[in-house]
């Protein structure tokens, strides 16, 4: 089953949801958010990346950091930016980014099925990342970021969500980014009950994005339940901020990857290396999209070309050795290139798809970088065989659009 809890929202007044609103802290570096909070007092980043408070040559892990965003947290109540739902309630957040659309529940999911792995992961955390997730959460009280789930989807709850969301919502707004941002209160009994019945028949629900949150949220559960001599089960550490959608709403766009050499290879030895395991076909100086699994494009000394992989160069019958990730990863980073660990080497850097393709052509004709390529979207289908499968997907194989809000919408740890 899967457990869904309401929870008071610590929230933005309605006539500045707008302002508050801020991107996750983990797609923006500190000068991106100093840049984008500057002039606005009240933007969400104070909290979620309070070291634009601070001076810049602060260590990101120092104690101050973490003190400071929970100062700021603080003081957005005092003064009336954020406040909290005087009841537990779910809510529902709609967001319209072009032509796609995406619905899910704002919710507190279970740590107790986290860690038992009725919600499922497919990738591995980094210790500095997950201490920092914890030290956040921990000092500043709160989760203000949600960690974004997914699940099978079923018509029951659909209905269910198309009558919540046919009321007046709460906020309706658009982000600088031109992404339509809509959240309705779900405040009916009726409505509740049946949302946590619903999800009751849920058997599994699967980590989209925020391993590190989810993960983090499980030890300051493990160090408040320890200096807490009374405790029930019940406390709001038990729990996560989630929003949770259905799987055929959610939109992954490719995660590119950009290499600094070629290995101390000349570009035809390179070139003859790839021809080993992919068929190369040299398409020009426009940039080549992948049109479907095994097919990358790759950009190199200002020209473009499409690699397919050839057949039996990878294990069809391996749910992560047959994503396109791992066969460019085992295929040509790793035995042409040198990248054996991605997660580690500073060769490699990863480049969203949201950036589009010129953005790669950018990093290469800077001169710091030396090769790109372009791939294909991983599938959620994919996702959840691997989840199921009980495997990790290799570093940086996914990449959600749109991203979700961080101040929407706040859980209080007491």
């Amino acid at each position: 089953m899967a457990i869904v809890k309401p929870f008071r929202g610590l929230r933005p007044r309605p006539d500045i949801a707008d302002k508050v609103a801020a991107p996750p802290y983990d797609v923006l570096d500190s000068n991106e958010a100093r840049q984008m909070a500057k002039g606005n007092p009240i933007s969400f980043l104070h909290v979620n990346k309070p070291e634009i408070d601070l001076d810049p040559k602060i260590d990101l892990y120092d104690p101050r950091v973490y003190q400071k965003g929970a100062e700021n947290l603080k003081k957005f109540i005092a003064d009336g930016i954020m406040f909290q739902d005087k009841k537990p309630m779910f809510y529902v957040y709609r967001q319209i980014m072009g032509d796609h659309h995406q619905t899910g529940l704002v919710a507190c999911a279970s740590v107790d099925e986290y860690e038992r792995d009725l919600i499922k992961k497919h990738e591995l955390t980094r210790p500095d990342k997950e201490d920092d997730r914890v030290n956040h959460i921990h000092t500043v009280n709160a989760q203000v970021g949600p960690v974004f789930l997914t699940y099978r989807a079923q018509k029951p709850i659909d209905q269910l969500i198309e009558k919540i969301t046919a009321t007046e919502p709460e906020y309706d707004f658009i982000s600088p980014d031109k992404v339509r941002h809509i959240l309705w209160l779900v405040e009916d009994a009726q409505f509740i009950r049946k949302i946590i019945d619903l999800f009751a028949a849920i058997d599994y629900l699967y980590v989209a994005d925020g391993h590190h949150r989810s993960a983090a949220a499980q030890r300051v559960r493990d160090l408040r339940r320890k200096a807490n001599p009374h405790h029930k089960g019940t406390e709001e550490y038990n729990y996560f901020l989630s929003v949770i959608f259905p799987h055929d709403q959610m939109m992954i766009l490719d995660y590119n990857r950009v290499v600094k050499d070629l290995n101390g290879l000349s570009k035809d030895e390179f070139l003859e290396k790839v021809k080993t395991k992919f068929e190369v076909e040299l398409i020009g100086k426009e940039p080549y999209k992948p049109k479907k699994h095994k097919e990358f494009g790759m950009y190199l000394d200002g020209k473009w070309y499409r690699l397919t992989a050839k057949p039996k160069s990878y294990n069809e019958k391996d749910p992560v050795k047959r994503l396109d990730v791992s066969i460019l990863q085992d295929n040509l980073l790793e035995p042409i290139l040198g990248i054996g660990d991605p997660r580690k080497d500073k060769r490699i850097d990863f480049v969203g798809g949201i950036r589009g393709l010129k953005e790669l052509e950018k990093r290469v004709k800077s001169g710091d970088w030396k090769v790109a390529f372009a791939l294909y979207p991983t599938s959620i289908e994919e996702l959840m065989t691997i989840a199921d499968s009980g495997k990790i997907m290799p570093p940086k194989s996914t990449w959600f659009e749109p991203k979700l809000k961080s101040g929407l919408v706040v859980h209080l740890l007491d």
